[in-house]
């Protein structure tokens, strides 16, 4: 009896589609390049995703290093961008080239911009995340603690992509 209650929990179990994410600055694992780092242009690297379900009404794109010091660090967070884009180019954030709509959230930096990769020492990893949302997010101004919150319950797809950066010397 338990063992037929647990196959079918397994059997109907709620699954996230699972989202594509590409960039032509970097490999997936792979170094981020100078130019995409806090010792460099601090550019936001070019970043492309594919398999976004026909029920997504926004996205979020985040950055976090798990390694920081402190606990995770956020570097970047965008949310409210249309599901019918799936490219930012390079320098998207700096440059002014989000999508309408879109919204830069206050980062670990304390800044509504995208913060490259600067790590004080060892190797850092980090996590370029598109989630798709069932909803659009009605706030126009948060920070990463504040979009976390939204986006508990309503992502309905989720994709990453890491590169990773050791400090220059």
């Amino acid at each position: 009896m338990v063992l037929a209650w647990w196959i079918a929990t397994i059997a109907t179990a709620e699954h996230s589609p699972e989202i594509v994410v590409r960039s032509e600055s970097f490999l997936n694992g792979d170094s981020i390049p100078i130019r995409f780092t806090g010792d460099g242009e601090d550019l936001s690297p070019h970043l492309s995703w594919r398999g976004i379900p026909s029920g997504a009404k926004s996205m979020v794109l985040s950055v976090d290093d798990p390694d920081a010091a402190r606990g995770t660090w956020n570097h970047w967070y965008v949310y409210n961008v249309p599901p019918s884009v799936n490219e930012l180019p390079a320098g998207a954030s700096s440059k002014h080239l989000l999508p309408v709509g879109s919204i830069e959230a206050l980062n670990d930096f304390k800044r509504q911009t995208y913060g490259g990769p600067c790590p004080p020492s060892g190797r850092h990893r980090y996590i370029f995340r598109v989630r798709a949302l069932d909803r659009t997010i009605h706030h126009p101004s948060l920070d990463r603690v504040q979009v976390e919150r939204e986006l508990r319950g309503h992502v309905i797809a989720d994709g990453k992509l890491l590169g990773d950066r050791y400090p220059l010397f």
